[in-house]
């Protein structure tokens, strides 16, 4: 796993003094191109005159400010510094060595920059979080030291047809004065990069409305991914349920690869029988039983195209060491005229079929959609598209570009900037730990952070099981959507939101009582700072009188009915104000919210009081006090970007490529650390091919290495990093 940095960096981070203050810098004039001695105080600033300042307060910025400004001033100095060479106002050798001075080890002036020919180096950049509700732009706009936001429905169909698209639209609109009409394709010959945290994947995977797929397995197990595991969630329960699938029909292909140790003893050996031995990829011998028979699926997979099914996967045994066979059938299959073609063995190639197939099957259901999604995107803008880098949040924490974003990596694209986000601004080294508090419209996300990201290799979402390194994120539907139901004199909130159209009663759209109607109506929201996008032109704001009477309408048509019909004879019956029920309902979703943050703490031996609580999106900071309340933390942190954090994550966020191979090897055997080394360096190579492509050069790149390790007669593996420097 290596990570680029360099690309991700905030320009509000950058405490520079104001235009008005620039008598307190330190300047020289380099103009002539003549030697200058650079002092050590901090990074040297390039200025638009020619001068170089440098950063007055340098000494008491944090160590992560620090980092983020050096990234920063470091591509900045070297547009200029360029600039001035192309006009002849500065000599190459003080280019090289001004950017070598200003980089202070930190990052190169090609970071981030990709290399991409024509690409605008100095225009618009957006990082944009599309939630299930709301859709947050964090654009970094050229000459504005300020960066500009902009918080807008993800659903309004009346009024745009993709809420990213319309975000960027307002931003170029209001920066440039230029007008950029909805109807017409956006020009994007000034935009410089777009990253994006989407949960487009993760929407599909819950809703079941990912393309049409189906299975290919070798025969025998078709029934496989049915059975699955026979893991028990609850060994309580009486009602065990089966894991459902995402693919509609199955196709078993005829071949069968076995490993050579396992031929049963006193069996003819292979060779009389006239198998063909092979050495796998991962060292093991295996022996060829049957090729697969290509004519015979060939018809098969006519008729299934002929059906409607679009993607398929292919989850052949043993194809974590013996590819080939998977390989032969993707390539009919994408004969065939299948689009979307997904095998296991490049997915995850890794021991144990049954992970291998869901991790498979996953992809091949979701990459199409997000395919899909991101041409939709694209075809809103205009030819010059091509030449501007667009990037995607992965689940990993990191970014990858739109052409290698697949779906098994994007169930936590959204999710992933926020932790990114709080994790490299609430944090301190030798600080406690934080607990990440991501309310927003549809869900809350809760995470960990105590000096080091916090990853799972496995991780189980809308009952389907995906193996891929993922940020360790506890969701619980429970946000300022969450919809409130009065039920046998109980109330409930959620799982059932009333997401972004129509939304809560307060949106003007005739939506039904949420989490947001409740907070307004308790006064938690003051509509005169909320943004006037409501109505049917977009300029009204939350509506406070239509909230109060849809609670008066449900205490006066199902709470003191209820209680009318219930109460005891002779006792008068219970009575509540609006206001008692709406902070009632608020209590219900508060210790919703409360559990998977004590699933993150108490039931890992750590002490949820000695965190720090960083609450962050659209609705945290209605709620941050009361959970850390209830859970005995005496510290909250919100950040100045609270509501559009996640945004703000991902324009911080490092390009990540993860690589993985199969292995099997006895540690301690003679030999097994050297061959292990060899595979590492192989591995790191490949990865950091793909990043210098990308536009890193190698001081930039962090590699991280991992062992999947089990202890012999075990089959339950435990990814194990590589210790620091003589540990």
């Amino acid at each position: 796993r290596v990570a680029g940095s360099g690309c991700g960096y905030s320009r509000q981070m950058l405490t520079l003094q104001a235009p008005e203050d620039i008598d307190r810098h330190i300047t020289l004039d380099v103009a002539t191109g003549q030697p200058v001695v650079i002092d050590a105080l901090g990074p040297v600033v390039v200025n638009s005159d020619g001068t170089l300042s440098r950063i007055t307060n340098w000494e008491r910025m944090e160590e992560s400010e620090r980092d983020v400004a050096k990234r920063r001033i470091s591509k900045r100095n070297v547009e200029r510094l360029r600039a001035f060479r192309d006009k002849g106002e500065l000599k190459q050798s003080l280019v090289s060595a001004l950017a070598a001075a200003s980089s202070d080890g930190a990052a190169s002036g090609d970071a981030g920059g990709g290399g991409a020919e024509g690409r605008n180096a100095s225009g618009f950049r957006f990082s944009i979080d599309r939630g299930g509700t709301f859709t947050d732009v964090y654009a970094l706009c050229p000459g504005e030291a300020v960066p500009r936001c902009v918080k807008l429905l993800s659903v309004d169909p009346a009024n745009y047809p993709d809420a990213p698209r319309e975000g960027i639209r307002r931003v170029l609109e209001a920066a440039t004065g230029v007008p950029h009409p909805r109807g017409e394709r956006l020009n994007s010959s000034r935009i410089e990069w777009i990253r994006m945290g989407t949960t487009v994947a993760t929407n599909a995977l819950l809703e079941r409305d990912g393309a049409r797929t189906a299975l290919l397995v070798s025969k025998g197990f078709a029934d496989v991914l049915h059975i699955g595991s026979q893991a028990r969630p609850d060994i309580f329960d009486l009602r065990v349920r089966c894991p459902g699938v995402l693919y509609e029909a199955v196709v078993e292909v005829d071949e069968r690869v076995v490993l050579a140790k396992s031929e049963p003893p006193g069996e003819e050996s292979a060779a009389r029988r006239g198998l063909r031995r092979v050495r796998g990829e991962t060292g093991e011998q295996v022996l060829i039983e049957r090729e697969p028979d290509l004519d015979a699926l060939r018809g098969k997979l006519a008729a299934l195209r002929a059906s409607g099914v679009e993607a398929v996967a292919v989850v052949l045994m043993h194809a974590y060491t013996y590819r080939q066979h998977e390989e032969a059938v993707a390539a009919l299959a994408r004969e065939v005229g299948f689009a979307q073609v997904t095998t296991s063995s490049s997915t995850l190639p890794m021991v144990k079929l049954v992970p291998r197939g869901y991790t498979a099957t996953a992809d091949a259901y979701l990459t199409p959609h997000i395919k899909a999604y991101l041409a939709s995107f694209v075809a809103g803008f205009d030819d010059d598209i091509s030449k501007v880098e667009i990037s995607f949040m992965q689940s990993d924490g990191g970014l990858a570009p739109a052409d290698s974003f697949c779906g098994f990596r994007a169930v936590l694209s959204g999710p992933a900037g926020g932790y990114i986000g709080y994790a490299k601004t609430a944090h301190t080294p030798g600080g406690p730990p934080v607990i990440g508090f991501d309310m927003g419209g549809t869900s809350t996300d809760v995470s960990r952070y105590a000096g080091s990201v916090e990853q799972v290799f496995e991780a189980r979402l809308a009952g389907v099981t995906i193996q891929a390194p993922q940020l360790d994120i506890k969701t619980v539907a429970a946000g300022g959507g969450s919809r409130f139901f009065f039920r046998e004199g109980r109330l409930a909130v959620g799982p059932q939101s009333v997401r972004a159209h129509p939304g809560p009663v307060c949106y003007r759209k005739g939506g039904q009582l949420a989490t947001t109607d409740a907070n307004l109506l308790l006064g938690r929201i003051r509509p005169e700072h909320f943004p006037r996008i409501f109505g049917p032109d977009e300029d009204q704001p939350l509506d406070v009188e239509g909230t109060r009477a849809a609670f008066e309408a449900m205490l006066s048509g199902e709470v003191h009915p209820f209680y009318e019909a219930t109460s005891p004879a002779g006792a008068p019956p219970r009575r509540m104000s609006v206001e008692q029920l709406a902070h009632g309902f608020l209590e219900v979703a508060n210790e919703a919210m409360c559990r998977p943050i004590r699933e993150m703490t108490q039931m890992r031996g750590h002490d949820a009081a000695a965190h720090v609580l960083a609450s962050f999106g659209g609705a945290g900071g209605q709620h941050a006090c009361a959970v850390a309340r209830s859970l005995g933390m005496t510290r909250v942190y919100v950040h100045r970007h609270a509501s559009i954090l996640s945004a703000v994550g991902i324009a911080l966020a490092d390009v990540v490529v993860e690589k993985q191979e199969a292995a099997a090897l006895t540690l301690g055997e003679p030999g097994a650390a050297e061959r292990v080394s060899v595979r590492h360096a192989a591995l790191a190579a490949a990865v950091e091919e793909q990043l210098a492509a990308q536009g890193f050069a190698p001081p930039l790149l962090r590699t991280d290495r991992f062992l999947n390790l089990r202890y012999a007669g075990t089959d339950t593996a435990i990814m194990v990093s590589e210790p620091a420097a003589g540990g």
